[in-house]
């Protein structure tokens, strides 16, 4: 979507998402108006307002910040960086990590040229997704696997995009599909299903034919490709940006909204920002440090204290609230940024989410799917379990999640049962079916389906309610 029509993700922590609404407008400054207090200091109307506008102005820019601080340490930019293991309960680096997907990652910089991305041919069935984010966060381009968006037409590989820049105007080769983006730099996370551990040399050999480019080396060589880069040292972008002060806060947000510029839709909280000097290429130069770093405070505060007041529960399943797109719901974007960094929009993926607790080694959690009422997807589902750290949880058999690795075992009525229990279930009852949690404690199940249908997306299909015994 163009950062001109902005409608209604992946670190460390989880993806908690939802939607809330920040209204923006425009704030007058009072005038001369002042006011003395018993002792004997005077506050002024338009100071409360400066650091009103200010905290406004850190809630806006955090998406910006924290996403060219996960740049900065990450692999280089306009180079791969592959994922090539599935997590298991040894894997401390990564909350609510997935079993269905390696993720290929890329940092695009478009400022010198516009960049070729190439995914290659490979099995009709095999799902994959090249989600790109502007450096607001928002999803501006995803082509994948169930929505190739080839300008051909064609639906079998290999698809070749190129990623231009805002206002780019210049000549394209004919088999190259244009992909404008509204920011000159921008992150792809690109996801592609895996089968299991067995099918693992598999991915990596579509990871080892991905292609990045720039746009003239690719005409001057047609199908030639950056190297891909090393994994770079894990680093936690949320803790960085909470230990900026609030002139080094603020100056960088400066800086960056100089290269990667707000949406138009931003002009009136621009307008407001830009009466204590927080614009593109700015200087905060009208409040004090003192100051700067209050409006810090409060602006982490109100992005921690963040309550979605639109996410859904349905049968005690927990549906998230608007994601990858946000328009000017700016406290919303700045939650989503710091929960989980790379939130998809519902079409690509949703992931309703049940919190439950054991009992003892005997509790028992039971999920029926009635005949014909399996998740409603265009590539897969699957359902993970996760202990309450969010991490996957330890069991001898190495079982994490069900649904998409092997396929689950349906009853002669065609209803299917999944067994949601910390012992290895009886041998009548197929182990496919079974999800392993701890003896007692809580834990989460998450669902995830992917390239979901619209009775899915609409809350028409619902997840069946967990029963315990």
């Amino acid at each position: 979507m163009s950062r001109t029509a902005r409608g209604a993700g992946v670190g460390r922590r989880s993806l908690l998402v939802g939607a809330g609404a920040l209204a923006v407008t425009a704030l007058g400054l009072a005038a001369c108006g002042k006011s003395e207090s018993s002792s004997g200091t005077t506050t002024s109307k338009a100071n409360e307002d400066d650091a009103a506008i200010a905290s406004d102005a850190y809630v806006f820019g955090y998406p910006l910040v924290i996403m060219d601080v996960t740049r900065e340490t990450s692999a280089p930019a306009n180079r791969f960086e592959n994922s090539r293991t599935l997590p298991d309960a040894a894997n401390r680096s990564l909350v609510r990590p997935n079993q269905d997907t390696l993720y290929s990652k890329a940092w695009l910089d478009l400022r010198a040229e516009p960049v070729v991305v190439q995914v290659p041919a490979m099995e009709p069935d095999r799902y994959w997704l090249m989600q790109v984010m502007d450096m607001w966060t928002d999803v501006a381009q995803n082509p994948s696997s169930v929505r190739p968006q080839l300008k051909s037409g064609a639906v079998t590989g290999p698809f070749t995009y190129v990623f231009t820049p805002p206002g780019w105007t210049g000549t394209l080769p004919p088999d190259l599909t244009p992909m404008p983006l509204p920011t000159p730099q921008a992150w792809m996370l690109g996801r592609i299903e895996v089968n299991g551990a067995a099918d693992l040399p598999a991915v990596h050999a579509i990871q080892d034919q991905l292609k990045i480019t720039p746009l003239s080396a690719w005409i001057r060589e047609p199908g030639v490709g950056n190297p891909a880069a090393e994994t770079p040292a894990p680093a936690d972008p949320v803790d960085i940006v909470a230990k900026m002060d609030g002139r080094t806060y603020f100056d960088r947000l400066n800086a960056l909204m100089a290269i990667d510029a707000p949406a138009p839709a931003d002009a009136p909280a621009l307008q407001r920002f830009a009466t204590i000097g927080i614009a593109p290429g700015g200087t905060a130069d009208k409040l004090s440090a003192a100051q700067l770093d209050a409006a810090v405070t409060t602006g982490q505060q109100r992005v921690t204290d963040y309550h979605d007041a639109s996410t859904a529960t349905i049968n005690d399943w927990n549906f998230p609230g608007v994601a990858g797109r946000y328009g000017t719901n700016y406290d919303q974007r700045a939650y989503v940024a710091r929960m989980g960094l790379g939130g998809n929009v519902p079409e690509d993926a949703i992931y309703p989410t049940y919190y439950g607790t054991a009992d003892g080694p005997h509790t028992t959690f039971h999920i029926h799917f009635a005949p014909g009422r399996l998740p409603p997807v265009d590539a897969f589902w699957s359902i993970t379990a996760y202990a309450a750290d969010g991490f996957l949880i330890p069991n001898p058999a190495g079982v994490y999640s069900v649904g998409h690795q092997i396929p689950v075992a349906r009853n002669p009525d065609g209803s299917v049962d999944i067994l949601v229990q910390n012992a290895r279930p009886a041998t009548e009852f197929v182990t496919a079916n079974w999800l392993p949690i701890p003896e007692t404690g809580k834990f989460t199940l998450t669902m995830r389906l992917y390239a979901p249908q619209p009775d899915a997306i609409n809350h028409i299909w619902q997840p069946p309610t967990v029963t315990s015994s």
